[in-house]
């Protein structure tokens, strides 16, 4: 989360007479993430999360992603909840922007991830795959290896900046990638962005997930892969196998993976690794002046890649996840 849009006082009081929500007590930026404005909102009735889309988001994927948390929270499943105003809808617009205001949600991202987070969020994932079977919306990832070609390109000529001799290795990968990308795996509604300030926890248990504006259909398995990148790997860049293997046991337990799944994973690591590269570079070029936030190291995924692909090709597919 991020703030790009400043919203005056006079803006949010007129806003927020088109809720039952009270009246505003105060609005804080919230600094973190890359994609849209977002801040915290406290009012006489209690503490929200109002979120303005950013150019990034494509408006008629708002309905899908709002539909999402409201059919989740439905099914039971931790996560905001979407605030209706007082003609009934979610989404309206507020300095120019897409807007909503979201249920606050308490708890806190772990700082030091431990195994017991791992498998907590192996659980929490395979609910939520299995929540969501009954929702009838649909949406492409956008962000999927069809993509990763022509998001490379809009950085390649300026890639060096970052690390010497980056492009090339980026194309080799990409190739690598294109080549050997699975297909016809079990698909359905995936996170697709379960990094650990989307995931909070009260204590040792998971209170629930945030930010679903990257959800979208395709391999449940990639949205394993994902999580495995993003939580299973050390601060020295080594990756942590007891971890990987609570995550996978956990969400297992729940939605038995198929074989396919289980092969396709490291390839699936690989190219999670590279989406969230080939984004954080772009963001790392193209940094917006004036916004509130420091972008992400696009070089930690580089070395999440090298590591995987290292593993690939010394071990059986898929040999240290299916244990």
């Amino acid at each position: 989360m991020a703030v790009y849009t400043e919203v005056s006082d006079e803006h949010l009081e007129a806003f927020l007479t088109e809720y039952d929500i009270g009246e505003m007590l105060s609005l804080k930026g919230i600094a973190e993430g890359v994609e849209n404005s977002n801040f915290l909102l406290h009012t006489t009735s209690g503490s929200y999360i109002l979120t303005l889309y950013e150019k990034r988001v494509d408006p008629k994927d708002l309905p899908y992603f709002i539909g999402l948390m409201e059919h989740l929270s439905e099914q039971g499943f931790d996560c905001p909840l979407p605030i209706h105003g007082k003609d009934g809808k979610s989404l309206r617009q507020l300095c120019g922007r897409p807007a909503a205001i979201i249920s606050f949600l308490e708890g806190m991202s772990p700082r030091r991830i431990q195994p017991f987070h791992c498998r907590s969020l192996g659980a929490a994932l395979a609910r939520m795959h299995l929540a969501s079977g009954s929702f009838d919306m649909s949406r492409p990832n956008t962000l999927s290896i069809s993509s990763w070609r022509p998001l490379f390109d809009l950085s390649k000529d300026r890639a060096h900046q970052v690390l010497p001799g980056l492009a090339e290795e980026l194309d080799g990968e990409l190739t690598i990638l294109e080549a050997r990308w699975p297909e016809n795996l079990p698909t359905g509604v995936i996170h697709a962005d379960l990094f650990t300030d989307n995931v909070f926890f009260l204590g040792q248990d998971l209170s629930g997930v945030i930010d679903f504006y990257f959800a979208c259909n395709d391999a449940f398995a990639y949205d394993l892969a994902i999580c495995l990148n993003a939580w299973c790997f050390e601060p020295d860049t080594s990756f942590n196998i007891t971890k990987a293997q609570m995550m996978l046991k956990s969400y297992r337990e729940l939605r038995p993976c198929t074989e396919a799944e289980v092969e396709a994973l490291p390839i699936l690591a690989r190219g999670s690794a590279m989406r969230f590269l080939l984004t954080r570079l772009y963001d790392w070029l193209n940094h917006p002046e004036g916004a509130f936030v420091k972008p992400k190291d696009p070089i930690e995924y580089w070395k999440n890649s090298s590591f995987i692909s290292a593993l690939t090709a010394l071990l059986p597919t898929g040999s240290i996840f299916n244990r």
